[in-house]
């Protein structure tokens, strides 16, 4: 129970952070296709919750982007904007961000770039 409440206090800063970031970024650059916003504020939603360089999680259930294979980050984000693949924020999430095929590309090279974890934890 008291993980539910958390998790949806989570996604509630989520969302609002993206609000506020979209905000900020509104005539800062030019606007993406989809619904105005621009990769770079796109980014920062992701980052939100996934971290800057997507490997700083904000909460210990969500995954590290960085250092994935780009072609899993692609196909599981156009899963998620295509109804194919369901979590109550992340299909939320990449509806409200209106991704295109080319935001998908960028974002998952963006991720696959990144360092990641190249340690067992134990």
């Amino acid at each position: 129970m008291k993980l539910k409440t958390i998790s949806a206090g989570l996604l509630a800063l989520c969302l609002a952070g993206l609000a506020l970031v979209a905000r900020a970024e509104e005539g800062a650059a030019a606007p993406a296709a989809g619904n105005g916003m621009t990769f770079e504020t796109k980014l920062k939603a992701c980052g939100a919750c996934h971290g800057e360089n997507g490997d700083k999680p904000l909460a210990p259930d969500y995954p590290i982007l960085a250092g994935q294979h780009a072609d899993y980050l692609a196909q599981a984000l156009k899963h998620y904007r295509d109804g194919r693949r369901t979590h109550p924020i992340m299909s939320m999430q990449v509806q409200a961000l209106g991704l295109t095929d080319g935001d998908i590309g960028k974002l998952a090279a963006y991720f696959a770039a990144k360092p990641g974890v190249t340690t067992l934890v134990k």
